[in-house]
């Protein structure tokens, strides 16, 4: 399953003992933001700050991390609940797909405000957007946040990849001694990661029993305030106009490279005719056809996630098929007055095939697929759309003699 950014869900490992979300100095911290002498815009310490208990040389510590809380485990840094403009400059990148790999906060032990030994534990992903969607909603709530290494994934795809899993659920308790930390034996997961974690493995592996929390961060609160007891909305898989229009970045600049790519092919391909090659056909034919697969990208990258309730059908390449057709209608528009009836056909074909193609490819961002239903879908639509996209290109080239 892609990698996607979502807020619905909840939210370096180190071998022992509480984990310190630190960077070097001089590199980057953890939001982003330069470290070394001087203050970072993060709050981390500035050139006169005194040195803390909890610094180690050549190290500072992150913005989230207000102060450490002594509990019988070590120390467990408190997090603020508050996001910062650097946290929401980091979202905003991973909302464009920049440096993806590197939105992770460090697994282990976390807590928030005067966390005691009742207060609950609630589990998330290393993800950082996941990490902060939690940690914003718990402000004025005593909390402990077990983080789980999923490598820098959310919780619903790194469930479906087994990062988020009974295994490392386990060894995060192990490893940060939570049963010194906590008298209860309860841990609140989100019920988006439930896909990969056995409850009753769980409790046999480390003696905590699973309460599977709301699907999104927000509800914790009322979550928690019902006696940990989810009522029927909070577990309703909401997939709203905002939840895919924030997917939309995301979609667009993984696409960026590959139609690059694509549209440098285009161009070559544009520039053979009877002469062989030639220069000035590859760029005016090549234009044509580019334009053509822009009107595509917008048609299943952007359109299709947009109003994806309201286009006919279940299959999401069929979706992409029916916003393809507008922008298949769109490029003959446009190019009506100087390509002929061959060419407009292949411009056509070219939008609504990257349309279908690019719309099938959201499916990894939805709650409405199945990897096997995925799968099916991608058997039975892919060699349409690789048919209809060569049948294209052979009738553009044609199209030059």
């Amino acid at each position: 399953m892609t990698q996607k950014t979502t807020s619905e869900d909840f939210g370096c490992r180190t071998p022992s003992g509480p984990a310190f979300p630190m960077a070097p100095k001089g590199s980057q911290d953890g939001c982003g933001c330069s470290g070394g002498s001087g203050p970072s815009c993060c709050g981390g310490p500035g050139q006169d700050d005194r040195s803390g208990p909890h610094e180690k040389p050549g190290y500072t510590l992150n913005g989230f991390v207000e102060d450490f809380a002594d509990t019988p485990a070590g120390s467990v840094p408190r997090v603020r609940t508050r996001l910062s403009a650097c946290d929401l400059s980091r979202h905003a990148a991973a909302r464009m797909g920049i440096a993806r790999s590197s939105h992770r906060v460090t697994p282990g032990l976390y807590c928030v405000g005067k966390a005691g030994a009742e207060s609950p534990v609630l589990v998330t992903a290393n993800y950082s957007l996941s990490f902060d969607a939690l940690r914003k909603e718990l402000s004025g709530i005593a909390a402990w946040i077990l983080v789980l290494d999923t490598r820098g994934v959310n919780v619903w795809c790194a469930a479906g990849k087994k990062t988020f899993s009974t295994g490392e659920v386990v060894l995060q308790v192990q490893q940060t001694r939570l049963e010194t930390v906590v008298s209860h034996k309860r841990l609140v997961l989100p019920q988006l990661g439930a896909v990969g974690v056995n409850a009753h493995a769980v409790k046999k592996g480390c003696g905590f029993e699973v309460l599977w929390g709301p699907v999104r961060a927000a509800d914790i609160p009322a979550f928690l305030k019902n006696g940990m007891k989810c009522t029927r909305p909070m577990r309703r898989v909401r997939f709203s106009l905002l939840d895919r229009l924030v997917l939309i970045p995301v979609e667009v600049s993984i696409m960026a490279r590959p139609a690059a790519i694509v549209a440098l092919l285009l161009f070559l391909l544009s520039g053979i005719g009877p002469g062989v090659f030639s220069f000035s056909a590859s760029w005016h034919r090549g234009l044509m056809l580019v334009t053509s697969l822009a009107l595509g990208i917008l048609a299943g990258a952007v359109v299709t996630p947009a109003l994806l309730p309201y286009i006919p059908g279940a299959a999401f390449s069929k979706k992409g098929a029916l916003t393809g057709i507008a922008a298949a209608l769109a490029a003959v528009l446009l190019h009506a007055g100087t390509a002929t009836f061959a060419e407009l056909f292949a411009l056509a074909v070219v939008a609504a095939a990257f349309s279908s193609y690019l719309a099938m490819n959201f499916t990894g961002a939805t709650p409405f697929t199945s990897p096997s239903g995925v799968e099916k879908e991608m058997r039975a639509a892919l060699p349409f759309q690789g048919g209809a996209l060569l049948t294209a290109l052979l009738v553009w080239i044609g199209a030059a003699f």
